[in-house]
């Protein structure tokens, strides 16, 4: 996508507490060794100092302008012309020489700031050290390898013999890694998805069903911090709209110069986009020639907002995103929301990973679980989030088991990491299934996400947490190799019973 990236449009963004990484540099660096990074803090620190070097160079000069502004009153008011005038020489210095101040501040702030986004969170001390999957340490499991009196077939193989798995034709229309699930397949992958959502969004659960936007701003993907880092798994899109003449009209500044000027419901929107030239929001920019005569303005300038989006790679996005550039009270916390959406993931770098089936998917079903919370609740909100993903596979009876990710394993945005895995009999291993992770402020930090405590004294980001309810196509492929047998159809768990209207068994057709 053209334009600036998220990270250089705001001035103060905290991917970090940079005040943390100045008191405490050892231990900042400690933190990214365990994930297998360089040292980090004396750049940071460097372009800090920076920083803060353009804010009080500006700041000095936008003082001495005020001064000397006053001085001038001062210095006519005595009728001493001679300084009024050596004065105004100064003032008119002074001004020329604050934009370029300001411009070495925000580049310097921009610096800082894109250094900070491409860091990941610091772990929590309880993490376990260790570089790769083969370091995470088992914590607890659920039931038991079941025994087949038949060799287990994977989930392809099930459904392409169901007649109700097709990659073929999947290929013809959308290329490699998608699928067309049909008949009771199809409705087995709703009734997943359904069964979850009633589960989350029911006592003890509680959790409040949203169905959010599937395309979101730079800003909501950099807030949880799929942006700028990972731009390469995600899959932008790009819309153009010609604004309507009723909603703006044009003003002629000088020849060959014009400026817009809009009305309606969009007007702050299409004003803050066209001065900015680039937002956050969208672009607005002119086609035709400009000229200098109001007759035929309109016929030779069209205005255009083109607006850039991300189709979302998982609902975390817009439901974190829920509470972007605001102040929620204590007493709102924990919230606790989730969603059943398609999510969309390029899968850069996945050349060569399970390329049969439906275990890698650029498009998949995922029912997310989002808890917003304080610093003070988000250790425990955690370990309810888990069982509530775990209690989805026990419900289904799906052998599965839980490790705690190792340091070097974990996600860029997390502090700490479980993954759910669950048994698949037919490729005789464990694979993810869902991923609960606190990420603490890391991410209320790039959203800007607060709130205010109960004593309303004191306002603090929060901590944001997420976690799958579990991925549905994962749990599609589960159930299809858990409860296959023999004949090749696949018996239907009796918690999906009545979501599947009474059908007890997938048969082919």
């Amino acid at each position: 996508m053209a334009g600036t990236s998220p990270a250089m449009t705001m001035k103060e963004q905290g991917m970090h507490d940079i005040r943390f990484i100045r008191d405490h540099p050892d231990a900042f660096d400690r933190g990214l060794a365990r994930r297998g990074l360089e040292p980090q803090a004396q750049r940071l620190i460097a372009l800090d100092e920076k920083r803060r070097e353009k804010i009080l160079a500006a700041e000095t000069a936008q003082a001495r302008r005020n001064a000397t502004s006053k001085e001038i009153g001062e210095a006519k008011k005595a009728k001493d012309e001679e300084k009024a005038k050596g004065l105004l020489i100064e003032v008119a210095a002074l001004k020329e020489s604050i934009p370029a101040l300001e411009a070495d501040e925000r580049k310097a702030t921009e610096e800082l700031n894109n250094a900070l986004a491409e860091i990941p969170n610091q772990p929590l001390d309880e993490v376990p050290d260790g570089k790769d999957a083969n370091d995470n340490v088992e914590h607890h499991h659920f039931g038991a390898k079941r025994a087949y009196a038949f060799a287990p077939k994977q989930h392809f193989d099930l459904g392409e013999a169901l007649g109700q798995m097709d990659f073929e034709t999947a290929a013809k229309l959308s290329g490699a890694r998608f699928v067309v699930l049909k008949k009771g397949l199809a409705r087995l992958e709703r009734a997943l998805g359904q069964f979850m959502l009633d589960v989350h969004t029911s006592e003890p659960h509680n959790y409040t069903e949203v169905s959010p936007p599937l395309l979101v701003h730079d800003a909501a993907m950099f807030g949880t911090a799929q942006l700028p880092k990972f731009r390469d798994d995600q899959f932008p899109t790009k819309t153009e709209e010609v604004i309507e003449p009723n909603e703006f009209d044009v003003e002629i500044l000088e020849p060959g110069k014009i400026n817009f000027r809009f009305s309606g419901p969009r007007a702050d929107i299409l004003s803050r986009a066209y001065h900015a030239k680039q937002s956050d929001m969208a672009k607005v920019y002119l086609t035709g020639q400009p000229i200098s005569a109001d007759e035929g303005l309109r016929a030779a300038v069209k205005p255009i907002i083109e607006t850039n989006l991300w189709l979302i790679p998982t609902a975390e996005v817009p439901l974190t995103n829920l509470v972007r550039e605001s102040i929620v009270d204590e007493a709102q916390l924990p919230m606790r929301l989730t969603a059943c959406t398609p999510c969309f993931r390029a899968e850069a770098g996945a050349a060569g990973k399970d390329t049969r089936g439906m275990i890698r998917q650029h498009q998949f079903t995922k029912v997310e679980l989002v808890s917003i919370t304080t610093p003070e609740q988000s250790k425990d909100e955690h370990e309810r989030m888990l069982s509530c993903a775990e209690e989805i596979l026990r419900r289904l009876d799906l052998h599965y088991r839980v490790v705690t990710l190792c340091a070097g394993d974990m996600g860029f945005a997390s502090q700490k990491t479980y993954d759910i895995e669950v048994w698949l009999p037919g490729q005789n291993m464990y694979r993810e299934i869902s991923s609960c992770s606190v990420c603490g402020e890391f991410q209320a930090r790039r959203m800007n996400a607060r709130y205010r405590t109960r004593e309303g004294r004191q306002v603090r980001h929060v901590h944001t947490l997420n976690g799958s309810g579990v991925a549905v196509g994962r749990a599609l492929i589960a159930v299809m190799e858990t409860y296959q047998q023999e004949d090749g159809s696949i018996a239907v768990p009796d918690a999906l019973v009545s979501y599947m209207g009474g059908m007890k068994t997938i048969e082919k057709q």
